[in-house]
């Protein structure tokens, strides 16, 4: 399907902004400053770019209050630049429409309740008391369990699970893969054996939530695992039993998160960090990549674990330094000891 065509003061009636100038013709596409061509809007969203405004061929640039006078292709002027990038590229390139109806190749259960407006798609399985609402979507090779509620205009996407018993609320997306409500790794020791304890919490997805592909977000033990409204998570994160996501917190992909952790809202979660179990994180906290966070962060800010990488030589050099950490504590102690000593008997 082809993109529309727009002109900037049809852009700014949608998105907002000033419109300096217009296009001589309809715009069709957004493209970066190097690669624009005339039918292509650009952004500039970070100064150092700045210089590349003189060479760009787009036929206009979303640019900020203070750089209004930096180009003289006609341009849109916006407090946030990437923000308006990233709605600009969705009035070019927005979903594609729902197709109500359920395919013939789909099985739906007797007692599930499908809106007519929703789409269901070939080999999707929805499950006895599911509640599909209008304008959602399921995939090809969806499993929607028993008693699973999913929101009005949320997209599940192919090979997506969601177990018995949990919700999805409205206008989310859920990538490939995904797998909500698996059961928590609940387990108590007996005599040497491990016992599994059975998980019958659920899983709460507020609105407007994304999840990346083969994300797994895992039940609560008796209580539920919540992600609360506006959380954008990565792909391959997994996110334990009875855990809490604050509202607009975002985590980046390979993160792991252990049971029952409470992170809070407007939170920024690196790629590759691990939370331990049973620990919580207050809000407007940013957490650096491949960061290890064994206790709570009570204070917002921006917290970072681990070492900078190095030539492997000086790793190891490092690495015996570290191993003897304990010994040359107590050295110094001894010494400061003996110093002390000394002045008491001078």
């Amino acid at each position: 399907m082809a993109n529309p065509a727009l002109t900037l003061r049809e852009i700014v009636a949608r998105l907002g902004g000033e419109a300096l100038g217009e296009v001589a013709a309809p715009l069709t596409g957004v493209a970066t400053l190097d690669s624009a061509g005339p039918g292509d809007i650009t952004f500039l969203a970070n100064p150092k770019y700045r210089s590349k405004l003189a060479s760009t061929r787009a036929g206009a640039v979303i640019l900020s209050p203070g750089d209004r006078d930096a180009a003289a292709i006609p341009r849109i002027v916006s407090d946030n630049p990437y923000a308006y990038y990233a709605r600009t590229v969705a009035l070019f390139h927005p979903p594609p429409a729902v197709r109500p109806g359920i395919h013939p190749l789909a099985q739906v259960d007797a007692s599930a309740r499908v809106d007519a407006g929703a789409e269901i798609d070939a080999f999707a399985v929805i499950g006895p008391g599911a509640t599909i609402a209008r304008d959602a979507s399921i995939g090809p090779h969806g499993v929607i369990g028993a008693g699973v509620a999913i929101g009005a205009g949320t997209r599940l996407n192919a090979r997506v699970t969601i177990y018995d018993g949990c919700s999805v609320g409205e206008r989310c997306v859920l990538h490939s893969g995904v797998v909500i409500g698996a059961d928590g790794f609940g387990m108590a020791r007996d005599a040497g054996r491990w016992i599994k304890i059975p998980q019958v919490g659920s899983v709460r997805i507020g609105n407007d939530v994304e999840i990346g592909a083969n994300t797994t977000i895992d039940r609560g033990a008796l209580d539920d695992t919540v992600i609360e409204d506006g959380v954008k998570l990565d792909n391959q994160i997994q996110i334990a039993h009875n855990c809490v996501i604050g509202a607009h917190t975002v985590i980046a992909g390979c993160t792991g998160i252990s049971g029952s952790v409470t992170v809070g809202k407007h939170c920024m979660i690196g790629g590759g960090v691990g939370l331990v179990g049973h620990i919580a994180i207050c809000d407007h906290v940013t957490i650096s990549g491949f960061s290890l966070i064994t206790k709570s962060i009570t204070e917002p800010g921006t917290y970072t674990s681990g070492l900078p990488f190095m030539p492997h030589a000086e790793w190891l050099r490092n690495a015996v330094h570290l191993r003897r950490l304990g010994e040359m504590a107590r050295e110094l102690r001894k010494e400061h000891t003996g110093e002390e000593r000394d002045r008491n008997d001078d």
